[in-house]
């Protein structure tokens, strides 16, 4: 089975039920089919065939959520691109995959023609929104192809192991690499979800995640695997526009990462109980810091929050059962069903409780490979007889239970005075003193210690912290080489395009890294 399979089938289950919420425009099961139908014929015609690439600039928008399905009924693959992302990087990546078809939000058409400058093929260049008058002629109006008729008969594809998604992340480095995910390995992703969010066609989930991720895309296919409605938002710049868009569509599931979460709880005029009809919440992207997750289940006493674990390169990876987060607040779980996660050390050998090594992710859920880069690719992946093994790079260590806690990306490690720092560690204790609402950490070079560990911090306003508060709060609650030396006050701290606060261990600014979902 196919992805395309399930929003046919959910389309002759559940037929004018509402599928898709965007702003005014609400779409149901079936003409969210027959669009992406229409869609899928005009771009055949256009010369679309299976196992082409089509690249998306856009923000969260119906018509992006029409070609993802579009796509796939075409046999293509959507190559889904944050929506700021700059041209040095797309010239790359439309170097790298060499799209046949890039659709784009009329406001970044200046973008993808500065990134096709001097390009030995432009591809088929499709535009939504109302066209800049600086836009060349050569790009096609999405409406016009859209409108092709849905009718004409579509070849059915049948390969659930063909390339579905590729999806781009970057490391420290920030060279893009696509990641590649067939049919199956985002259904098996997809299907575990569904089971432990007891996701049903009742479900209204409201995400303002942006759909060029994992996490993001995950919300559009397990509301179509289940007949739920999806809310989309462009974005969460306005926390309460977003709040009281919750309330308005009655959402029973929200979606977010722990800066989020820090915001909402930050709220002091919100009263325990405020969105009623909420059922779940979920994080992931980084580590919810225990008094902020605690501070949310205090507002939200009904909903169930999920702690989860994953990469781009498998989409989720494990799982905390809501019942779990009182007592293992720092902990995210187990594998996710019919995959295994397990700790190794540097010798490939399996890792007891409390001892610190690679997490290691096995199962169907698992990339195919990164796009066009076998070297990478057979250092992170390794065929098993059900599905493949990823390498995550991350470090992890498990309780006597068998529950998973992260440690540190294994670059991110802090290395002072002799001993290894977590970032988490300390980064816990700042989200602990009341009046900061973001922190991060980071090592400093030092000609003496190695490094030296800067706290970056965004108070809450009139929080009136100095640096020898924040340090003092930190004496308090860390061993002496685990404390900072220094405080960085920001407005706000910088986050990927995921929402993900992220710092490079730079001498003194912290830059945005895009990463996992």
């Amino acid at each position: 089975m196919r992805i395309e399979d399930h929003l046919r089938q959910s389309a002759g289950r559940f037929g004018s039920k509402t599928a898709l919420i965007v702003g005014e425009i609400r779409l149901a099961y079936e003409d969210l089919d027959e669009l992406s139908d229409r869609l899928a014929a005009g771009l055949i015609t256009q010369g679309i065939k299976a196992g082409d690439r089509i690249l998306m600039v856009a923000e969260n928008s119906v018509e992006v959520a029409v070609a993802f399905f579009a796509a796939w009924k075409a046999g293509a693959v959507p190559c889904p691109l944050h929506a700021s992302i700059k041209q040095d990087k797309l010239r790359a990546i439309i170097e790298s995959t060499e799209p046949s078809t890039i659709l784009a939000q009329a406001r970044f058409l200046s973008v993808v023609d500065s990134a096709l400058s001097g390009a030995d093929h432009i591809p088929l260049k499709i535009a939504f929104g109302t066209l800049p008058t600086s836009a060349t002629e050569d790009w096609l109006a999405y409406e016009a192809i859209a409108t092709h008729d849905g009718k004409a008969e579509l070849p059915r594809q049948v390969d659930s192991e063909a390339l579905a998604l590729l999806i781009h992340t970057s490391g420290s480095t920030g060279t893009p690499k696509g990641v590649m995910h067939s049919h199956a390995s985002l259904l098996a992703a997809c299907g575990s979800i569904v089971d432990y969010l007891e996701n049903n066609s009742d479900d209204i989930v409201l995400s303002v995640l942006p759909i060029s991720f994992g996490y993001g895309i995950t919300q559009i296919l397990t509301m179509v695997m289940v007949g739920g409605t999806l809310v989309l938002e462009k974005s969460f710049a306005f926390p309460r526009r977003v709040l009281q868009r919750l309330a308005e569509v009655k959402a029973t599931g929200f979606p977010l990462v722990p800066p989020m979460a820090a915001l909402i709880t930050g709220m002091q005029d919100l009263q325990p109980g405020f969105l009623p009809e909420m059922r779940y919440i979920t994080s992931a992207a980084a580590a919810m810091p225990p008094s902020v997750g605690h501070r949310l289940r205090s507002l939200l006493p009904d909903a169930r929050l999920f702690l989860m674990y994953g990469q781009t390169e498998c989409i989720r990876a494990t799982y905390l059962p809501a019942e779990e987060a009182d007592m293992r607040p720092l902990s995210v779980g187990r594998a996710i069903a019919g995959t295994r996660a397990f700790v190794i050390d540097e010798d490939g050998r399996a890792l007891g409780a409390g001892e610190i090594g690679e997490l290691v992710v096995e199962g169907p859920h698992v990339m195919n490979g990164y796009w066009r880069d076998e070297l990478n690719s057979s250092t992170k992946l390794l065929p098993i007889a059900n599905g493949r093994r990823l390498h995550t790079g991350d470090l992890f260590r498990t309780d006597n239970d068998g529950f998973l806690y992260f440690v540190s990306r294994r670059d991110d490690i802090i290395k002072t005075r002799g001993e290894k720092v977590s970032p988490q560690e300390v980064e816990r204790i700042l989200y602990a003193l009341p009046g900061i609402r973001e922190a991060a950490v980071a090592g400093i070079d030092d000609p003496v210690f190695g490094q030296l560990i800067r706290a970056y911090v965004a108070l809450e306003p009139d929080a009136g912290l100095s640096e020898k508060d924040i340090l003092r709060h930190c004496a308090a609650h860390l061993e002496d080489y685990m404390v900072p030396k220094s405080v960085e006050f920001r407005d706000a701290l910088p986050k990927t395009s995921t929402g993900k606060i992220r710092l490079t261990a730079e001498k003194s600014a912290p830059d945005i890294e895009d990463n996992v979902a």
